[in-house]
């Protein structure tokens, strides 16, 4: 399969290639899976049972997981609702032998994204899975370096931010922190990423810094609005919009 042109390439928020976990008992349909999806530009891991793609899944993080019904020890929904519990926002396109309306219905219903049903098409599957994280915006095509949740707005390269068109002035750190999760919409972050990846080293347990520069955000991004920037207890914190 040839690559697609570079000008169409996927890329996180983050500037890295997207991230897809296959989830297939079937080591060959796994492996044929996940060489057509790297020479599509994701990253790719693979699970060959339930419990592994929950564990893969917390390591991994991924944006999307092409999910085999039929596994040897959990089926395709027990191990969706694990995933759901996990990461929360995760794109799920179920792949599967199983074609009858009532499993389409079941799939869906319980949270699945989209169904392809075997045999497939590689190039559906690509599509498909390009357009859910898409329209999810866990991925984009390169192109302006614009972050958008909700009403709050960011241009990267200006270095501007506004919130329902108002203009935010934030600090270099606050402008990071913000920027991090923004290009994590709805995945719930603890303070040691969020120190990793903002401060770029451990704070030996001064993760109150982290607690500082929330409020520090707060008080300048959610002020007069509905708050976006959520705790979550005992965990860390998440931007999210008030709308699903």
């Amino acid at each position: 399969m040839a690559n697609h042109p570079e000008t169409h390439v996927l890329h996180r928020p983050d500037g890295e290639p997207p991230r897809v976990l296959v989830v297939d008992d079937e080591p060959d349909l796994a492996d044929v899976l996940s060489a057509a999806l790297r020479a599509d530009g994701w990253q790719v891991r693979t699970a060959g049972t339930g419990a592994a793609a929950l564990a893969e899944a917390r390591s991994f993080l991924p944006d999307a997981v092409v999910l085999d019904w039929m596994l040897p020890d959990l089926d395709g929904l027990q191990v969706l609702r694990g995933l759901r519990h996990e990461l929360g926002a995760v794109c799920v396109l179920f792949l599967t032998a199983r074609d009858a309306v009532e499993d389409r219905v079941a799939g869906i219903t319980a949270g699945g994204d989209d169904y392809v049903t075997k045999p497939f098409s590689l190039e559906e599957v690509l599509a498909r899975l390009r357009g859910l994280v898409r329209r999810a915006g866990m991925a984009r095509e390169p192109g302006g370096a614009r972050l958008v949740v909700g009403d709050l707005a960011m241009d990267e390269d200006a270095r501007e931010v506004t919130r329902a068109g108002r203009p935010i002035d934030l600090s270099r750190t606050e402008f990071e922190l913000l920027r991090f999760l923004m290009r994590n919409p709805r995945r719930v972050l603890s303070k040691a990423q969020i120190l990793d990846r903002v401060w770029s080293y451990d704070f030996g347990g001064q993760a109150h810094v982290v607690e500082l520069y929330i409020s520090y955000l707060r008080k300048k991004v959610d002020a007069g609005h509905t708050p976006l920037i959520h705790t979550v207890r005992g965990v860390g914190y998440v931007l999210k919009p008030d709308t699903p």
